[in-house]
């Protein structure tokens, strides 16, 4: 799961890997935009880990600045694996061995918790919730975690964009895959309690009950 760059900042970008390596004036001149224009972007986006920056020496001159893609970035540029997955979870329901098709998913589902559980191994629930938080954000995504419903709840997990958006327009399953995993995650179950399925502007994850926190 990754998150997509804003069109703005992938034709930015683009310019920059044509280039290269590239000075504040080389981009200006690709992108038709001001010097100053120019530099907000390019700060914004090493902030970001797109575009690293480096001093090129040429003689006994002052060292000027020359900017290049990241490696990070080149992935996210390359990466476009919706239609990809869509076909491949078509393929994965549509085995007629039911028990097979059962197994496949399990272990996709294992796969799944043992990548978030890398990165979440707090004492409580709402660690272990503010530990998967991170996690996802780590990886791109929008997400949040918002204030419960009700006094002495656990906060909710939110989504504000959903990562699977085609794949549940066709089929909720996927829904109630992400909902497993992040109750084996968490260690407490898990409720998509708002779904962008449905309508929604997000989807939010509730823990069911009042476990540990």
């Amino acid at each position: 799961m990754q998150a997509t760059i804003p069109p703005a900042d992938r034709q930015f970008l683009e310019h920059l890997r044509r280039l290269g390596t590239a000075t504040i004036q080389d981009l200006c001149a690709a992108t038709g935009v001001t010097a100053t224009a120019v530099r907000q972007r390019l700060t914004r986006l090493e902030a970001l880990g797109c575009v690293r920056k480096e001093l090129v020496r040429h003689g006994r001159g002052r060292p000027h600045a020359s900017y290049a893609i990241t490696e990070n970035a080149q992935r996210q540029m390359g990466d476009n694996y919706a239609g990809l997955a869509l076909l491949l979870w078509r393929v994965l329901t549509h085995i007629e061995d039911e028990r097979l098709r059962q197994e496949m998913l399990r272990r996709l589902r294992t796969a799944l918790v043992e990548e978030y559980s890398a990165s979440v191994s707090g004492p409580t629930v709402l660690e272990r919730m503010r530990q998967l938080q991170k996690a996802l954000s780590g990886g791109g995504f929008d997400v949040e975690l918002q204030p419960p419903h009700r006094p002495g709840s656990l906060p909710i997990l939110r989504e504000n964009n959903c990562p699977w958006h085609d794949l549940a327009s066709r089929d909720a399953a996927i829904c109630d895959l992400e909902q497993a995993v992040f109750s084996d995650v968490v260690g407490a179950k898990v409720e998509l309690t708002t779904c962008c399925r449905h309508g929604h502007s997000c989807c939010e994850f509730a823990v069911a009950g009042a476990p540990d926190s």
